[in-house]
Order: C-alpha cells, then sequence, then structure tokens
C-alpha cells in the first residue's frame, strides 16, 4: 500500500492520465456546485488527498480514506483528512451539497458497493450531487488492475444499476478515456495472455510517469477528448463517470 500511495502521488503530479481525469471531472464538478454559495463537497476514498486541491477550487472540500497509511501519507503532503469506511461515513445527514468518489468502487466488496451509495446519499443535502469516477470493462483488466486490488471493473448498466438503486437520479452516464483505448486494450490484453498459470502479477509500468515527450503528447490527446466530452458523450473507454442527483425531497 505505501508503495502504490507514493506512485500514485507522483502520477497525480503529471502523468497524462491524471491530466485528463482532472480535465474531465471538472466541468461535472462545476455543473454540481453552479449557483451554490460556499457548497460544501465530500471526497470519499480520497487517497493521497491530491483531488482536494481541484475539489477545493470549487467550494470548502473535506476527505476520509480507509487506511491509517493512506491518512498518514496525506497528513505528511499537507491534506487534512479523516480515517473511515466508505460504508460507514462519519458525517451528518444532510450536510454537503456535492460528494465524490473517484476510481474507489472497483475496489470495494460486493456488500459494500450499494451500502457506500446510500451512505454517500445520506450525507448530501436534498437535491444534492454525487460523482463518480470507475473503471471501465473488464476487458482491461491487466497488471494495474492486480497493483491496485479492483474487484471489478464496471458496464455502463452496472454503474447505472447500483446508482439508481441508491435513489439517485442520472444526470449524465459516460465512458473517457477513450482516446487511450487502442493503446491499452493491447497491452492489457497482452498482460493476460502471457500471465503464468492465469495469475496476473502486480505491474507498475502504467502509474509510472513516461518520457517527457511522450506524456506531452498524450497530455494533448486526453485534452483533446476533454474538450470533446463537454459536447459529447464516449462511446467506450478505459473509465466511467457518472453524475447523478439526490430527489430534492
Amino acid at each position: 500500500m505505501d508503495r502504490l500511495l507514493e506512485l500514485t502521488y507522483r502520477a497525480e503530479q503529471s502523468h497524462f492520465w491524471f491530466r485528463g481525469f482532472r480535465q474531465y471531472v471538472k466541468p461535472m464538478i462545476a455543473r454540481a456546485t453552479s449557483g451554490i454559495a460556499s457548497p460544501r463537497i465530500l471526497d470519499c476514498g480520497c487517497g493521497t488527498g491530491s483531488n482536494l486541491e481541484m475539489l477545493r477550487q470549487f467550494g470548502d472540500a473535506a476527505g476520509f480514506d480507509l487506511t491509517a497509511t493512506g491518512v498518514a501519507f496525506a497528513h505528511q503532503h499537507g491534506h487534512r483528512v479523516a480515517q473511515a469506511s466508505i460504508g460507514d461515513i462519519p458525517f451528518a445527514s444532510g450536510r454537503f451539497d456535492l460528494v465524490t468518489s473517484f476510481d474507489v468502487f472497483q475496489c470495494l466488496p460486493e456488500e459494500i458497493e450499494r451500502s457506500a451509495v446510500g451512505e454517500m446519499s445520506r450525507v448530501l443535502k436534498p437535491g444534492g450531487w454525487m460523482l463518480l469516477h470507475v473503471a471501465a470493462l473488464e476487458v482491461l483488466h491487466g497488471r494495474h488492475s492486480v497493483l491496485s486490488q479492483e474487484v471489478r471493473r464496471y458496464t455502463p448498466s452496472r454503474l447505472r444499476s447500483v446508482v439508481e438503486g441508491g435513489g439517485f437520479r442520472v444526470e449524465r452516464l459516460t465512458f473517457d478515456h477513450a482516446s487511450l483505448l487502442p493503446i491499452l486494450l493491447p497491452v492489457r490484453v497482452w498482460h493476460r495472455l502471457s500471465a503464468r498459470d492465469g495469475e496476473i502479477p502486480a505491474g507498475e509500468d502504467e502509474i509510472t510517469v513516461p518520457p517527457q515527450p511522450v506524456n506531452a503528447a498524450l497530455s494533448a490527446l486526453v485534452s483533446l477528448e476533454a474538450l470533446a466530452l463537454r459536447a459529447v458523450n464516449m462511446p467506450l473507454g478505459s473509465s466511467l463517470m457518472c453524475l447523478a442527483q439526490k430527489p430534492a425531497s
């Protein structure tokens, strides 16, 4: 876990994947907080805490993570976060305008997955918003999936079922990182084909920042996709993004 946190923290600062991710989710965050004076935001499973810096551009943001190691790491890097489970959020009901969870749900045990949505709904104000970002498509399971301890990868229908089962109305559901799919798909298929005895080993390659020219080119690619995502949904991609609203009453 320490190694994964350190790699993630380094990657979050400059890796092309994270640059794309931030560009994809920012319009969703702006939509959810539009017209609200001093919106309160909660990041559920905040990991290193780096995404709180992005969320604080839009309102008063707090976060929590499950592991003591993760919380200590976030504290070391100047982020104030609590230790808690997404299945038992330690905040009062109806407190937040927006709750987020970024690339956490694919790692949740089956029994926690739906209760997590219920808890996120509980801490939201009536009419509040939930923004989820999750790993998509089981065919993309590979070495990074093992490193991050993924339990599943989502299809649009499964993610919609989980969200609507928690009482939310889906505002938008789209794939993202579609521009990287032609690169990721053959790599992930090779991970499975080359695995000994069917056991895929954990791998750090995908979370390591590539050489600057490669990173710059791929950053430009995901930036173009971010522009397209402002107008249309992506039909495929390595991740799914869902913005949903809690009923006002």
